[in-house]
């Protein structure tokens, strides 16, 4: 039992983003530049051109993507006035234990899971009575399906997906307007199961219910094909839990939420 519901909390880490969407913000980049006249051409009229369009092209607002939490995050070089970077997270105390309760929620869960499915994964491998060892083909296996799952669920779907949803909406959190059942279930909704956009929660919800069922059937598979999948899964969870304390440590030391994430925010109703 303690294995199984090990294993249905991972369906909640896996939830795969789909079209992440932001909102451009503008780089101020330096509007003086000298002008290059062309060779041989002694017109003065070109020369004024040329020098016009240069600064027309130094000086139109360049996109970036960044700014997770709706803020407007202007980038840019430091003027004469001496003004830094601007950045796009409130880092008061209550935002930041709020944030991290949502995010290392997170990560608590898939540790939980990870030191629960860890012993079976490595079963094949102890000195026990009864254990069978692999055929070569089996310890093929094995390491083929840590490699796959090192790339399809830890990669692909905790790193450049779950994760930084994870992180972005985490640092929504606001102890001053957040409700309190969003700041008591933190890492729920940090995990977009709840106050999202309706695809992001349908997604969710579809996955958690999906994952589970498939926990269900790999729990009836028999040796070693049962301990090879788990080891997969302890691969891919381990990266998750890095991707999610990296992230949320990087954000937290530069203050700019991740860049590029949608945190899948509901609509504000009028």
């Amino acid at each position: 039992m303690h294995h199984h519901a090990a294993l249905v909390g991972v369906a909640l880490l896996n939830n795969l983003a789909s079209g992440f969407s932001i909102s451009p913000t503008s780089i101020s980049l330096p509007t003086q530049m000298t002008a290059f006249p062309r060779v041989g051409d002694s017109s003065v009229n070109n020369n004024v051109l040329f020098q016009n369009k240069q600064q027309q092209m130094f000086t139109s607002p360049l996109a970036v993507r960044g700014g997770a939490l709706g803020a407007s995050t202007a980038i840019g070089s430091s003027s004469d006035n001496g003004d830094s970077v601007e950045k796009d997270l409130n880092l008061s105390v209550g935002n930041v234990l709020a944030s991290l309760w949502g995010a290392s929620g997170v990560a608590y869960i898939l540790i939980k899971a990870i030191v629960r499915v860890l012993p079976i994964a490595l079963e094949p491998f102890s000195k026990a009575d009864g254990v069978v060892a692999l055929t070569n083909f089996q310890l093929s296996s094995y390491i083929l399906t840590c490699l796959f799952f090192a790339y399809a669920e830890g990669y692909k779907g905790f790193q450049l997906k779950f994760s930084p949803l994870v992180v972005a909406r985490s640092f929504t959190l606001q102890p001053k307007s957040s409700p309190i059942h969003h700041l008591l279930l933190a890492p729920l909704y940090s995990m977009g199961l709840f106050h999202a956009t309706k695809k992001r929660m349908i997604v969710s919800w579809c996955v958690t219910i999906g994952v589970a069922t498939i926990v269900a059937a790999v729990k009836r598979m028999p040796y070693p094909w049962r301990n090879i999948v788990d080891a997969g899964v302890v691969v891919g969870l381990s990266w998750g839990t890095i991707s999610i304390l990296g992230g949320y440590i990087i954000s937290l030391l530069t203050g700019i939420a991740p860049i590029g994430v949608d945190p899948a925010m509901p609509e504000k109703k009028e």
